[in-house]
């Protein structure tokens, strides 16, 4: 881009497919809700964007669209879901969301927050939740959810998922009530 003179006015963009579990969890797939299936890369370069930093916003693949229209000056039409994240360039604390709401098919959930994160899945009409602290258990190896004192976490999270199933009119909002 530099020698064809173009690094001052275009905008790269990185992202990456999901990972595999690659024996993590006992797993070999990527059709699980822990980080290391679900976590991509996503990098921006260009103009208007700080070089060698890192953001902790909780974002989605879905938020490229809407930042690459804005970085250009566009209009970012209203059918597009996602938002915008520009303000994080200039802001490093930005927080563009609180939650981030994971599904596989209709029966795996999840809801994280910037301490826990709650996983539900249903597998042959069996609930099976999850709890895990990932500030202090990033590997996600501890799982709370059958500790009382936990309760209000998984009931903040399930509230969560309860409020994007109305949202976006997920078909199996009850799906785990069986």
């Amino acid at each position: 881009l530099e020698s064809a003179g173009k690094a001052d006015n275009t905008i790269v963009v990185f992202a990456g497919d999901n990972g595999l579990a690659v024996g993590q969890h006992g797993l070999m797939g990527k059709q699980n809700m822990y980080n290391h299936s679900i976590r991509v890369p996503l990098v921006f370069s260009g103009p208007g964007i700080p070089k060698g930093e890192r953001r902790e916003a909780f974002t989605y693949l879905i938020d490229i669209y809407p930042t690459l229209f804005e970085l250009a000056g566009l209009e970012v039409p209203p059918s597009v879901e996602g938002t915008s994240l520009v303000s994080t360039f200039t802001k490093a604390d930005e927080r563009i969301r609180e939650t981030l709401i994971h599904a596989y098919k209709d029966f795996q959930r999840a809801a994280r927050d910037r301490k826990k994160k709650l996983i539900e899945y249903r597998v042959d009409g069996k609930l099976t939740t999850q709890l895990f602290d990932t500030s202090k258990d990033p590997w996600e190896t501890e799982n709370l959810s059958g500790r009382p004192e936990h309760l209000d976490d998984i009931i903040k999270l399930r509230s969560e998922l309860d409020r994007w199933h109305s949202e976006f009119g997920d078909p199996t909002a009850p799906w785990w009530n069986g």
